[in-house]
């Protein structure tokens, strides 16, 4: 096994990390900004280094002292978490060509795969059902418009080079369409330094399904599907699994299909390919060539720890699991807790933490890198923390939930530790009688 690992990251996935290459016995080596010097991932870390001040570009998305950092930790590898430069296939290539280790697939697949229009058609290829639309990108408002014309409102532009709900836009008649494709134009060049958009037809009613796989030379598992339909601006806000609205026939053809897709492309570790879901039909939405956010509702009902076995495939170049070695029992649920007031459009709320008490008991797990005098920087992003809760069934994860909640005490910042408790009480999250768009339709706080 590897002997030392950098972390490209920090925050609660850094911490993540850290911790299951403690239980390989591998070194760990945290890079942090200025104002992260003092952070949980930096203690825990064998070794931390500073690489710039506390804007992004100036040390967290900077590949020149990230790898300096490697030359001076000798490091072997560099797991680069989620975020960040995770899904970068410059910063990929970068490492691989310095003979460091990258924990995660080649460049080229994280190329190919995080042009939204590029995996649309190698999902295509590989015979993955694909949303109507644009067969390319759409670079001019003439283009789009005939588009529209050809597949009917209502349609959503999206950016092809990013995600988060930046440069999306949901048009419901030709009247808004050319302010909503320039404004889409300018944010995705703004963000993601790409202009190109594509369109696709609009779902009114969609559930986000995700399937989580793991990928050697030798072959491909799943660890089953993940629901992530209680969204706001397309941000996850809780996940679960398995989906409750999936019959087993729809969910065995989803699952068998992704791992069929993965197999011929050849991908070596973990990834999610996620899904629109609708009237019993299921559609490509795009593949995240990283671990996501929400991995640990999939670790808590297989017994898989995600992130040791992506240090395995990287080192092995092979996965140590069969399909038969997966045996999901009972029901997760995930709750993102972030530094945000909700009845304030979400506002971000940094600050010093000044009382901090987690949720503990029988499964229940808190994923987290925060502690009483911990600082909440206003340079990044908001989530603190995650909320585990697992279940024989999903009623009695969601009691554990409601228990876990009412025990979670942040004080000093503003989070949405009561928005949850409002949501998972909510009739219709109670009765799975939700889509992505419900938190957008109906006023929770």
């Amino acid at each position: 096994m590897f002997k030392k690992v950098l972390i490209a990251n920090r925050g609660e996935i850094a911490v993540r990390v850290i911790r299951a290459c403690k239980e390989w016995g591998i070194s760990t080596v945290a890079v942090h900004s200025d104002v992260d010097a003092d952070s949980m991932h930096v203690r825990l870390a064998d070794e931390s280094v500073c690489i710039g001040s506390h804007q992004p570009q100036n040390s967290y998305l900077n590949i020149g002292a990230i790898m300096s950092a490697v030359d001076l930790t000798g490091a072997e590898a560099i797991h680069p978490g989620y975020g960040f430069l995770s899904e970068n296939a410059k910063f990929a290539e970068v490492v691989q060509k310095h003979g460091i280790k990258f924990i995660g697939p080649s460049a080229e697949l994280i190329r190919q795969m995080g042009d939204k229009i590029e995996a649309k058609k190698i999902a295509k290829k590989y015979g993955l059902p694909i949303i109507e639309g644009s067969e390319g990108g759409v670079k001019s408002f003439d283009e789009a418009k005939n588009i529209c014309a050809k597949i009917g409102f209502p349609v959503l532009i999206k950016a092809a080079g990013g995600g988060g709900g930046k440069g999306m836009k949901i048009v419901e008649k030709e009247s808004e369409l050319e302010n909503l494709f320039l404004t889409a134009k300018s944010e995705a060049k703004k963000y993601f330094g790409n202009d190109e958009l594509y369109i696709e037809k609009y779902f009114k009613h969609p559930r986000h399904i995700e399937v989580q796989i793991l990928s050697g030379k030798n072959r491909t598992v799943h660890l089953q599907e993940r629901d992530c339909s209680v969204q706001r601006r397309h941000q996850k806000l809780i996940e679960e699994t398995p989906s409750p609205v999936l019959s087993d026939e729809i969910r065995d053809k989803l699952l068998k299909s992704t791992v069929n897709m993965v197999e011929k492309l050849g991908y070596e570790g973990a990834g999610t390919i996620e899904y629109i879901y609708e009237d019993g039909k299921f559609y490509f939405l795009e593949m995240n060539t990283r671990v996501q956010v929400e991995h640990p509702v999939t670790e808590v009902v297989t017994g898989i720890d995600i992130i040791k076995e992506q240090l395995w495939i990287a080192f092995t170049g092979n996965t140590a699991l069969e399909q038969s070695d997966i045996s999901p029992r009972g029901h997760a649920i995930e709750c993102r807790i972030n530094a945000e007031n909700p009845s304030k459009d979400f506002q971000p709320s940094p600050g010093t933490i000044s009382v901090c008490h987690l949720p503990s008991g029988f499964r229940t797990r808190v994923d987290g890198a925060i502690f009483q005098g911990c600082k909440i920087t206003p340079y990044y992003d908001s989530l603190i923390a995650k909320l585990i809760c697992h279940g024989r069934n999903r009623q009695e994860a969601i009691q554990r939930m409601n228990r876990c909640l009412n025990e979670f005490v942040i004080e000093g910042i503003d989070t949405t530790v009561e928005l949850h408790k409002k949501l998972i009480n909510h009739e219709k999250f109670i009765n799975s009688n939700f889509d992505t768009n419900w938190l957008s339709k109906e006023k929770i706080i």
